[in-house]
């Protein structure tokens, strides 16, 4: 798997390493019951702060991926949501299209929100 960020991102540190290991989940790179990197050794690696991927990992442990046990780290959980961004996509144009929303619309839509 493949962590990494940019720091001159507008987007939160903590932000990118939850995408991170959402993208791995859903590219099948990490598994149900796989351990993540100690925080400690993922904010060396990043250059983050050890609170920063403590806060991607809670917040990703409140979306279901992730479950903390003690002394055994964080590990992603066997009822992970995985879904396909190609999915998600499609259904996103199915409600655009519902909606009464063109192609131009939703493009339009998206690059504001992005």
């Amino acid at each position: 798997m493949r962590w990494t960020v940019d720091h001159s991102s507008q987007e939160p540190l903590q932000h990118q390493i939850a995408g991170c290991v959402r993208h791995g989940v859903a590219a099948g790179e990490l598994t149900a019951g796989e351990q993540l990197p100690p925080a400690a050794e993922l904010a060396v690696a990043l250059s983050v702060d050890r609170n920063t991927v403590l806060a991607a990992y809670r917040q990703l442990r409140d979306e279901g991926l992730l479950e903390f046990r003690r002394g055994r780290g964080a590990r992603v959980t066997s009822g992970a949501p995985v879904a396909s961004v190609t999915e998600a996509a499609h259904a996103l144009i199915a409600v655009a299209r519902a909606q009464g929303l063109g192609r131009a619309e939703l493009i339009r839509l998206i690059e504001e929100l992005t």
